[in-house]
């Protein structure tokens, strides 16, 4: 019946189909058309739409095929299945279908009332270290933000061993002699289906920014630096992560294939499985044997002509305005002495950093001082951060503003969740105002910059919190809308050229980056050990 009732929409009484237009909640793509439905902000939302070919069977371990047509009018009412993944984080909500190889959708949310309104793009990848996530999740949906006059895209990507795995004779199959790096192609193709398509939903295919957080903003990095999508942007955002830097090396192929054939013989499929074997290797029973590491971006020769540290080095990266920056607590630094009695946290660390920069300590405590248990704390968490993300993060950035020609501006953020509604609760009389706020950890930063505060019911959001959102999406609205996140009522951000980064908190205030670019410079010097 539901289907009918969609179907009956766009039927005139002589039965032919009358076309597709925005004011009636239908879009018309080059596989078919598309019935979405009108939120009561007025946001009109298109889920669970496929912008390639389902990567099973034979397709498993190819890169993305374009999508089949339809007849007809299809619903894009729900979130499509999210790709296959392990349950590995908690803080993960997912509204799709359960993990499937059949995951290739994306999800479109638009302010427009008709597809000549040519408004600016917003294409968002999700976190996850590249093993888990998805475009359903509350923290990245798009009403918010095309509120704010932008056409907001969610994508769905292959994870784990389905997106990266290589393999020689995968090679040998590839018409571009290449193996692994299936889920940036993915991020490729969807790329592509948005300068084709992204008009009938009232959007600019020359005014797309991409954007994503933690494995996403690699994924920022990775597509600029790419020469299979470099062309298809027009800006950058990059939440917490870069593929630059050396700290994540990137694997050739060679090595990755030869990674490929030991990890292939533990499957269970023979000691020299066949492609076919491995294809037929169910998709639940290939996650298990799996398992969730060693798996990741390779130098194929394809996507990665060459390393990408190398292709910003040379200015081969898309030159496009780049925002980016990193939380201040991205990774907490270990406190865990187990001797008896346990040495001060100054000692401690210390030998912390002894072991991570040999022989060089006293220089190391210029950049990370710890003369006071509480120094020490800090400099903990600056050097877990450091070495976690922080490094790569500015690595690109420094990069991108040496090397690509276009406007760059880099931000520190600062502001902490506050306390979950259960802890509001239980500390209902405590003093709230005088509270501080908790560093600020990897990832926590999402809602606010996309504008979804209230799609998060475990925290108790306060009005500062809401102050502090509408100052980080603004920023973020800014710069998808102009290349530029300064704008009316905003406190001025400068480029990072200028030797500034912006503090994002109550007080959004610039500061010197003379300190971190010397600690950085450090930090490159000495290389800690992973």
């Amino acid at each position: 019946m539901k289907t009918f009732l969609l179907l009956a929409v766009c039927v005139l009484s002589s039965g032919l189909i009358r076309a597709a237009s925005l004011a009636d909640a239908q879009a018309s793509v080059a596989t078919g058309i598309l019935q979405g439905q009108r939120g009561a902000s007025g946001v009109l939302s298109f889920k669970g739409v496929p912008f390639a070919a389902p990567p099973v069977g034979a397709l498993r371990w190819r890169e993305p095929q374009p999508a089949a047509p339809w007849t007809g009018v299809r619903p894009a009412l729900a979130f499509g299945p999210r790709a296959m993944q392990q349950a590995l984080f908690s803080d993960m909500v997912f509204r799709g279908g359960a993990p499937s190889e059949d995951c290739l959708y994306l999800n479109v949310w638009t302010p427009a009332r008709s597809a000549a309104e040519k408004l600016p793009v917003l294409v968002y990848f999700y976190g996850g270290g590249f093993v888990a996530g998805d475009g359903s999740e509350p923290r990245y949906d798009g009403e918010s933000m095309a509120t704010k006059g932008i056409v907001a895209v969610t994508v769905n990507y292959r994870l784990g061993v389905f997106g990266f795995f290589a393999h020689p004779e995968l090679t040998r199959e590839s018409p571009h002699n290449a193996s692994g790096n299936y889920g940036l192609l993915d991020q490729a193709a969807a790329l592509r289906w948005v300068r084709d398509n992204i008009s009938a939903f009232g959007g600019d295919p020359a005014r797309v920014t991409i954007a994503g957080e933690s494995a996403g903003s690699m994924s920022v990095s990775a597509q600029m630096a790419s020469p299979l999508s470099r062309d298809l942007i027009a800006g950058a955002i990059g939440e917490s992560g870069a593929l630059v830097g050396g700290m994540r090396p990137i694997a050739l192929l060679a090595a990755a294939e030869e990674a490929g054939v030991v990890a292939a013989a533990k499957w269970g499929a023979g000691d020299a499985p066949t492609l076919a074997a491995l294809r037929a290797i169910p998709a639940d029973q290939l996650l298990q044997v799996a398992g969730r590491g060693g798996f990741g971006a390779i130098v194929d020769g394809h996507f990665f002509p060459k390393d990408p540290t190398a292709i910003y080095a040379a200015g081969e990266q898309a030159r496009v305005p780049l925002l980016a920056g990193v939380n201040d607590a991205e990774q907490q630094g270990s406190f865990g002495p187990r001797d008896n009695p346990p040495p001060s946290l100054v000692d401690h660390f210390k030998g912390q950093l002894e072991a991570a920069f040999p022989g060089r300590l006293a220089e190391a405590l210029k950049h990370y001082p710890a003369s006071t248990d509480a120094e020490a704390r800090i400099a903990a968490r600056d050097l877990a951060s450091d070495r976690f993300i922080s490094y790569g993060t500015w690595k690109w950035m420094d990069l991108s503003t040496a090397t690509g020609g276009k406007p760059t501006y880099y931000y520190y953020y600062t502001f902490g969740r506050p306390p979950t509604v259960k802890a509001a609760a239980a500390n209902a009389n405590a003093d709230k105002a005088s509270a501080p706020r908790p560093w600020a950890g990897h990832s926590v930063e999402i809602e606010y910059a996309m504008g979804n505060l209230a799609t998060n019911l475990v925290y108790a959001w306060t009005d500062d919190d809401r102050r502090v959102s509408e100052t980080l999406q603004g920023y973020f609205a800014n710069f998808i809308k102009t290349g530029n996140p300064n704008g009316p009522g905003l406190p001025e951000w400068p480029s990072y050229a200028s030797g500034q980064r912006q503090v994002i908190s109550l007080q959004t205030a610039p500061t010197s980056d003379a300190p971190w670019k010397a600690r950085y410079a450090f930090f490159e010097q000495a290389r800690a050990r992973p």
